[in-house]
């Protein structure tokens, strides 16, 4: 059996048992996927509150309706991330446009705007949560501690070339954040860099 396959046998399992009805199945879902439903919504809406009605919005909709997921189009955090980006978007769209029709400050070209800088960083924390651990870790060492590529390969016990090979990659999938079109990174949501 492949490696690939494993999880989607545990999307499959999730959402048979999601179907059925088993609580614990939900329960299990908001264990593992809570944090990053409600990372992704808050980048997007920059709100707590905001972001606590998107994360109840989006396992209320998985509970709801477990059959929109489809196994064969990718994995169950795929569709969860997606979900919670939609859902994220439109709230944003309705608050600004509401704002806007008030008479607020800004234009409909603001709100876009807006709209594409926050799925540009929503997709990006995406994809830094997605790589593999040690991408992340010379990532987090070089940009959040400001190490260079020497001070991130004696923190991480590997070569220069190694850290260099590492920063290089990760930086490669986070340039992706930008497109507008299907994602380059296997497993980012299809249509995550776009404004809907």
């Amino acid at each position: 059996m492949a490696k690939r396959d494993v999880p989607l046998r545990w999307d499959r399992k999730m959402q048979q048992r999601l179907a059925r009805g088993e609580a614990a199945a939900l329960g299990e879902l908001y264990d593992r996927f809570a944090s990053l439903v409600h990372g992704l919504a808050h980048r997007v809406l920059g709100d707590e509150r905001a972001a606590d009605h998107i994360t109840r919005d989006v396992f209320a909709h998985v509970w709801e309706h477990p059959d929109t997921y489809d196994p064969r189009q990718g994995p169950l955090r795929t569709w969860v991330a997606t979900l919670t980006h939609r859902l994220a978007v439109q709230r944003l769209r309705a608050t600004e446009t509401a704002a806007l029709a008030r008479g607020g400050p800004g234009t409909t070209e603001e709100l876009e705007n807006k709209v594409r800088h926050a799925s540009v960083a929503a997709r990006a924390d995406y994809i830094v949560q997605s790589m593999p651990a040690p991408l992340r870790a010379a990532l987090e060492l070089a940009y959040f501690q400001r190490r260079d590529y020497r001070q991130t390969a004696a923190d991480l016990g590997v070569t220069e070339d190694e850290a260099r090979r590492r920063l290089r990659l990760g930086l490669q999938l986070l340039s992706t954040a930008r497109d507008a079109g299907t994602p380059k990174t296997p497993g980012a949501p299809p249509g995550y860099g776009g404004a809907a």
